[in-house]
């Protein structure tokens, strides 16, 4: 199968570009110098001239925060670069993945989302991706929307890595402790993607490691698995604390939990739980010590 990956530079991109050559998949990198998702004709030709089976869309504006202020960009590139990315993938009759997000609900429920939950994004950043998602449905024929959360992988910046920089320099870290959700392997979500593209079973799916805690619990999942991994000396105490405590710009969800009722109906391999997806960052990182601060 021939594939086109938009994003080819960013975190969930590269593993995509990487997880699919290593399963024998023809990949066509479009980092934005090669392909601006916002430029419609551009998009028809780089797509028209390799003509992919599959176009795996992972370019997005993803800065949750700058996006409640910077309104045009957020809706330029998740609305608008998402159908320029369907309109030119659907006129060579390729099938489309749409990356999604969790922040496409409102986060207030008491359980977890499922795919046929309504939506009630309370940020830009999700209002913007939900459009994205209505673009995809509207303009093409074969498509997949695969909502994750709490991504992380070796590549670019995210909270793991963060964390172990502030582990050991800083003496105290307060951590938020009432935002619950699944965090998400970018390695594991990029294997479910390769099983996934090559279905018919077209739709919504949400894809997250399985099982779920709050960023609190996570950290410390975080410097157990970095001292025993990576044998890492973390400095820092860890001290749970309210998001009331840490204010954003964009309110945050407090329940991002996704629950796999796609993947299971349509019997597609589940997501490992998040543990074990933090144990293989930690060993991949092993393998890549100059990203550990990047």
């Amino acid at each position: 199968m021939k594939v086109l990956v938009t994003g080819a530079q960013g975190q969930l991109g590269q593993d995509v570009i990487h997880v699919f050559r290593q399963n024998g998949h023809d990949v066509v990198p479009c980092g934005r110098q090669v392909l601006d998702v916002t430029d419609l004709d551009q998009c028809r030709q780089v797509i028209a001239s390799n003509r992919p089976d599959c176009v795996i869309h992972c370019a997005a504006y993803t800065a949750v925060d700058a996006a409640e202020t910077d309104i045009d960009n957020a809706y330029l590139v998740n609305a608008i670069g998402t159908r320029n990315v369907t309109r030119s993938a659907e006129e060579v009759g390729a099938k489309l993945v749409y990356i999604s997000t969790d922040y496409v609900f409102s986060g207030t429920s008491d359980r977890a989302y499922h795919e046929y939950d309504r939506t009630d994004p309370r940020t830009v950043y999700g209002q913007s991706k939900l459009a994205g998602e209505q673009m995809v449905r509207d303009f093409s024929t074969r498509w997949f929307i695969v909502r994750t959360s709490w991504v992380f992988g070796l590549w670019g910046s995210n909270f793991v890595k963060t964390m172990l920089r502030l582990g050991q320099e800083k003496p105290l870290l307060q951590v938020v402790n009432d935002q619950k959700g699944s965090p998400t392997y970018t390695v594991d979500l990029a294997r479910f993607l390769l099983e996934l593209s090559a279905t018919d079973k077209y739709g919504i799916y949400h894809a997250s490691n399985f099982g779920s805690c709050t960023w609190f619990e996570f950290t410390k999942a975080i410097f157990e698995e970095a001292e025993e991994q990576l044998g890492i000396k973390i400095k820092s105490s860890l001290e749970p604390c309210t998001t009331e405590q840490f204010p954003r710009p964009a309110p945050r969800p407090a329940n991002s939990v996704l629950d796999h009722l796609s993947i299971r109906l349509n019997q597609l391999e589940d997501l490992p739980h998040w543990r074990d997806g933090l144990k293989k960052f930690m060993l991949d990182m092993r393998q890549h010590p100059e990203l550990y601060l990047k």
